[in-house]
């Protein structure tokens, strides 16, 4: 039987160190989800303002990381500023920092697309009603905007976990760079290895990335009917 390296993954302890890997990938997506859904919303409200030079200051933040390629701002982050100012990040808190702003910026841009879609008659008639600010937003806007909010939050953390492949490229040691690490060194004895680690990484990313959005499509479906 022609052996095509699959039982590279089970030699030593190859397939603990993968999912020793994931740990580290899921740790720096779960703390740069966490914060930036958090800043998200803040930063979605602060956009709703009417302050031209607030909004302007936002739109060239939302631009700005919107432009920029992620890959691009881990190394700005991880590289130029360890040297320009002489202090030590590590690829982990570089790789949240960026996801974080990232993050930030596109949660924003969902708060405030679904803050402005709440007609303006809806905030009017729960004045009339004789509800106050806070009453009209936590029993009539907040309901109507996390519907349209949460299934878009969750495919934005989605994108993030996958985007997060990209800090194999500042050194940090999660499942793509074991991935790699397992291959180099069985590349003489076992040359077609590749094969099968990087389709159990894609397995791993995908055991952890398909429930999320099966939840993102179920709930888009129940609030749709």
């Amino acid at each position: 039987m022609l052996d095509l390296g699959i039982d590279v993954l089970f030699r030593g302890n190859n397939f603990l160190r993968l999912l020793q890997g994931l740990w580290v990938t899921i740790r720096v997506s779960l703390l740069a989800i966490a914060i930036s859904m958090v800043l998200g919303v803040i930063f979605g409200m602060i956009m709703t303002m009417k302050n031209p030079v607030i909004r302007v200051i936002c739109r060239v933040y939302l631009e700005f990381v919107r432009i920029m390629p992620q890959l691009v701002l881990l190394f700005l982050v991880y590289f130029g500023v360890t040297k320009a100012f002489q202090v030590h990040i590590s690829g982990e808190m570089s790789a949240v920092l960026v996801f974080t702003l990232w993050g930030t910026a596109e949660m924003g841009d969902l708060v405030r697309g679904a803050l402005v879609s709440i007609p303006y008659h809806q905030y009017e008639s729960g004045m009339a009603l004789g509800l106050t600010r806070l009453q009209i937003f936590r029993f009539i806007i907040i309901p109507q905007t996390l519907r349209r909010l949460i299934p878009l939050a969750i495919n934005l953390a989605t994108r993030m976990i996958k985007t997060t492949s990209l800090i194999v490229l500042i050194g940090v040691v999660e499942v793509v760079k074991v991935g790699q690490q397992i291959i180099e060194a069985n590349r003489f004895t076992v040359p077609d290895a590749a094969l099968w680690i990087y389709a159990v990484v894609f397995f791993l990313y995908f055991i952890v990335c398909y429930p999320i959005s099966l939840v993102a499509r179920k709930l888009e479906k129940i609030w749709q009917d």
